[in-house]
């Protein structure tokens, strides 16, 4: 299996803190609790690639995610006693979830510590799941100081953390997803294309790929915003990133997980890494919607990404692992948004009037292309000037036509500025 890895980065060898021993034992352990997901052939993405490719559906687990597969497995080991102090994690997320469907199939209290920004649809689904077992507490006005209030707690009452990837049992969870699918094919996989946030997914995937598989590769796929693990494998060590894209949000991490980083330095050159720009990913979710009826988060949708973007063999078998559906709808314009702008069919321009009658219609007729079409569109007169700005958005019926538009604008006695994607005024309007 070739892929294209000019954006990627290789890893080198370090001791592994994991073993696909301990990942058959966490498969033993949460069978009758976590669902065996599916794993389905996809025929679109399989024409658009020339490759046999099968979409593992972690989407469809319970919590949505396949989170609840660490959070268990962690919890299922801890001794009586210290299930009796309880158990604590910090998310406003998936792994939230997972935890809190733990704690109600174990009958365990539990305390989630979240941001108190953190919407009420997502605490909802956190005490759906949790039921009576689960306390919800806002421990600060943003992530950081709800993982710290989450430490102070086990500090004072001696409850165990469960953390959402940097603890061996829960990257052993997660590994059960590989276990699962080396079962559900007659034959090995040549790729296997995994999300990556913290690590710990992909690291469990990998180290049971290396021990169980005799030839597949794993191509992690990051958000270009926030790709902390190429990160940590540059710099030979987890780092914290300066900045970090918050929008794929269940894989915005600033600092990869210190051993899910050490699984997957052992691991070699089984796996690589490539990043994915966000706008990329939004092409994905609604592609999977629109045409497959799959409801993907941001990062679920990576690995299809991913996937598009890579050198893939033809004929050879392909996992995409869909790792969440816990999508919020309010946030589709913004998908859309991205989507178009990242296929170049989304310009913003500032548009320099003259105040004079027909201004307007001048640029209508003469600078728009009969397919380009006004999504955005602001102004206001200055009587005391010869000129007026008016913010504009065109979205064209092919990427092809910015060409054209150009041309237009730049033989037009209007001044206008395109807006670059990036720039402090981009970022403004989208």
């Amino acid at each position: 299996m070739t892929a294209d890895l000019s954006k990627s980065s290789r890893v080198s060898p370090l001791a592994a803190p994991l073993s696909a021993a301990d990942i058959d034992e966490a498969t033993k352990r949460i069978s009758g609790v976590v669902t065996r997901s599916p794993l389905q052939f996809n025929e679109r993405l399989s024409e658009a690639t020339g490759a046999n490719v099968y979409l593992k559906r972690e989407d469809l687990q319970a919590v949505r995610s396949y989170k609840v597969r660490g959070a268990f497995n962690l919890m299922a080991q801890l001794s009586p006693e210290e299930l009796a102090a309880g158990v604590v994690c910090s998310s406003a997320g998936n792994h939230a979830q997972g935890f809190a469907m733990a704690c109600r199939s174990m009958r365990t209290h539990g305390r989630v510590y979240v941001p108190a920004k953190t919407p009420k649809q997502k605490r909802d689904r956190i005490r759906y799941h949790g039921r009576e077992y689960i306390e919800l507490i806002a421990g600060g006005s943003t992530y950081d100081l709800a993982a710290a209030a989450a430490l102070e707690d086990v500090a004072r009452t001696g409850a165990t953390l469960v953390p959402p990837y940097d603890d061996v049992r829960t990257m052993a969870g997660q590994g059960t997803i590989a276990a699962e699918l080396l079962d559900q094919l007659s034959d090995e996989p040549d790729l296997v294309i995994v999300p990556v946030g913290g690590g710990g997914c992909i690291s469990g995937i990998t180290t049971y790929l290396a021990e169980r598989a005799s030839g597949t590769s794993v191509l992690g796929a990051e958000p270009a915003g926030a790709a902390s693990m190429i990160a940590a494998l540059a710099a030979g060590e987890p780092v914290t990133l300066e900045h970090v894209d918050q929008f794929v949000d269940g894989a915005a991490v600033a600092r990869a997980g210190a051993l899910p980083y050490a699984a997957l330095a052992a691991a070699g050159d089984m796996v690589a890494f490539t990043t994915v720009d966000e706008g990329a990913v939004c092409t994905a979710m609604l592609d999977l919607y629109q045409n497959d009826g799959i409801i993907a988060e941001p990062a679920g949708a990576l690995s299809v990404a991913a996937l598009l973007e890579a050198d893939i063999e033809p004929g050879s078998t392909v996992v995409c692992l869909i790792s969440g559906g816990n999508n919020d709808v309010s946030r589709y314009n913004e998908v859309v948004e991205r989507s178009l702008v990242h296929l170049g069919l989304k310009h913003y321009f500032l548009v320099d009037f003259p105040q004079e009658p027909g201004a307007l219609r001048r640029f209508l007729d003469e600078v728009l292309g009969p397919g380009d079409d006004i999504t955005l569109f602001e102004y206001v007169k200055r009587n005391n000037r010869e000129t007026g700005e008016a913010l504009c958005g065109v979205e064209l019926s092919a990427a092809t036509d910015l060409e054209g538009l150009l041309a237009r604008m730049a033989d037009s006695d209007i001044h206008v500025e395109l807006l670059e994607p990036g720039s402090p005024t981009y970022r403004y309007l989208t």
